[in-house]
């Protein structure tokens, strides 16, 4: 195995907390001696004041218990304070390697959603500071008052004990009882949500067609299995939790009547009965606490187990030795290839060179494996066998922080972000305002920005949701060759372009040839082939043919077919 899967992130970030969780412990400690003030009061009270009768002694011991109760909160909020500081660097500690690794998932092809993993995160953040976890830390503690009523008396002592074997046995059971509905609630609410997610992003589709009361019933099988999960969970959590309190107040009870039964065989003082009644109660308090919450804790446990795998699964990508800037020599080598996490090919055996500057058209029929070639070549797919080689280097390997900035890709489904039209075709750098309108200069887009009244500063909305097919297309055209790089990948660079949209196409293809670009279209409409040098011809999966352009679109006429050719 892969020693890097074997480590842990999510482990060593919560080991990072270790000196915040000491820190807690030691208030903690001092929170469950303070808690004890009450009962102490009433024994002074009872066994000095009520014999003394003395108003001095009652104020004084009343304004220590005030100053005591003072103390008490104070701690309560300093320990909570540390908590919340331990939630807030585990998430800064975190956040960074769980946004690459959401995104190296949607790459792979993972089947789950970035938003879920992100909440996932801020589940274990939010559960630091809560009730529960404080719980958990006063638990052990809870044996220091224990040893009081072992010291109080025996009978008491293990009375108490009783008690908390009793609640951990409740805990127990609950904890068998809880966990599988809660897993299934869990996975059955993960896939609603990204079922929904997905339909309102096509929501121009169901309602034009009228699809929304068939896709709402589909949603609704996914939600009522949630429902019913959860529901199974909550009335095992809700019944454990009635019956932890009931034991609890229970146990305090009976501590009260076998505290009255020792004092009248004179083996425990006057307010003994009281106060073994009340820390028998602190005793279980923990363990009510923790049963009350276990719903809470179940998710912050499933949130951990989830954000570890995919942590192991996506570690950061070790930094590697910077290299050269690329002068855009292409080079494919025997590529076999597929979808990510899929055991079947796309692509067969693929073999071909494109010199630096130079220019290639990849036609072909559908489901041909165009689009998978297109991701192979920006690095963002890796290869079953062989290389996809940038001068030399293997594409997917480089470090794409270093990489990106000499790279330009149109994708087949146009993705932007909510922005400005400058932080987009920008790349969300800091935009250089001369690159920024060369690029929607050559991209066809300067008539049409001109008439906007900010301009570059133009919002575009999610996804770009404010401008048409064509011209979300031209700004992520004019992304792709912003700053003029020295590789670019267009796949389907046309599809929602009209006829001047072409015109700008083929002449931000003239532009990057002039400035010794490396260009690779993928495209359907013959109209751009007369622009590129070389054309590949590719059927379900593997070239059928490779040469210039004249060589391939005028075979009959006894041109020469050279197959895996140099471009």
């Amino acid at each position: 195995m892969n020693s890097t899967k074997e480590k842990s992130p999510l482990r060593e970030a919560l080991l990072a907390l270790f000196p915040s969780l000491k820190q807690t412990l030691f208030f903690s400690f001092f929170v469950n001696l303070l808690v004890l003030a009450p009962s102490a009061y009433m024994m002074e009270v009872y066994d000095r004041v009520l014999n003394s009768r003395s108003h001095t002694t009652l104020l004084m011991l009343t304004l220590l218990v005030v100053f005591l109760y003072l103390l008490l909160e104070a701690l309560e909020w300093v320990r909570s304070q540390i908590m919340h500081d331990a939630g807030l660097k585990l998430d800064k500690d975190l956040r960074a390697q769980v946004f690459c690794a959401v995104v190296s998932a949607r790459l792979s092809n993972l089947p789950a959603s970035g938003a879920n993993t992100l909440r996932d995160l801020k589940t274990i953040r939010e559960f630091l500071p809560s009730r529960a976890m404080l719980a958990i830390i006063d638990a052990p503690l809870a044996l220091l008052i224990l040893v009081i009523l072992f010291l109080m008396s025996p009978v008491l002592g293990w009375f108490a004990l009783g008690g908390a074997v009793v609640q951990f046995a409740i805990g127990f059971v609950n904890e068998r009882r809880v966990r599988e509905p809660m897993i299934a609630a869990n996975r059955s609410s993960n896939s609603a949500q990204v079922y929904a997610e997905e339909v309102i992003r096509n929501a121009q589709v169901i309602e034009s067609m009228g699809m929304l009361g068939n896709i709402h019933k589909r949603w609704m099988v996914r939600q009522q299995e949630f429902l019913m999960q959860q529901a199974i969970a909550s009335d095992h959590a809700g019944t454990n939790a009635a019956l932890s309190k009931l034991v609890q107040s229970l146990l305090s009870s009976l501590l009260l009547g076998m505290g009255c039964w020792l004092m009248l065989k004179g083996q425990l003082f006057g307010s003994g009965m009281i106060v073994g009644s009340i820390l028998g109660g602190r005793v279980l308090a923990p363990l009510v606490q923790i049963i009350g919450s276990w719903r809470q804790i179940e998710d912050t446990l499933e949130a951990s187990n989830r954000l570890d795998a995919l942590l192991r699964e996506y570690p950061l990508p070790e930094k590697k030795m910077p290299l050269p800037p690329p002068k855009g020599f292409l080079l494919v080598e025997g590529v076999v290839a597929g979808a990510p996490r899929s055991q079947n090919p796309i692509l067969k055996g693929i073999n071909f060179r494109v010199a630096s500057g130079g220019s290639l058209a990849i036609v072909g029929p559908s489901a041909s494996g165009k689009t998978t070639l297109a991701r192979l070549l920006v690095g963002i797919w890796p290869a079953m066998q062989g290389k996809v080689r940038l001068d030399g280097n293997d594409l997917y390997q480089w470090d794409k922080e270093e990489l990106g900035k000499y790279v330009g890709y149109l994708p087949q489904n146009v993705e932007l972000f909510e922005g400005t039209i400058a932080e987009n075709v920008a790349r969300f750098d800091v935009p250089d305002t001369l690159k920024v309108s060369d690029a929607c200069r050559m991209a066809g887009l300067e008539g049409f920005i001109e008439g906007l009244p900010k301009k570059y500063d133009t919002q575009i909305g999610d996804d770009g949701s404010f401008l048409s097919g064509g011209e979300r297309q031209r700004v992520a055209l004019a992304r792709a060759v912003y700053g003029i790089p020295k590789f670019v990948v267009l796949d389907e660079p046309n599809a929602s372009l009209d006829e001047a949209g072409d015109i700008a196409l083929l002449n931000a293809i003239k532009v990057l040839r002039a400035q010794g670009t490396t260009v690779v279209v993928i495209t359907h409409r013959l109209n751009i082939l007369g622009s590129m040098e070389h054309v590949l011809v590719l059927v379900d999966g593997q070239i059928q043919r490779f040469g210039t352009t004249q060589e391939v679109l005028a075979p009959k006429q006894g041109a020469s077919q050279p197959q895996h050719s140099g471009a």
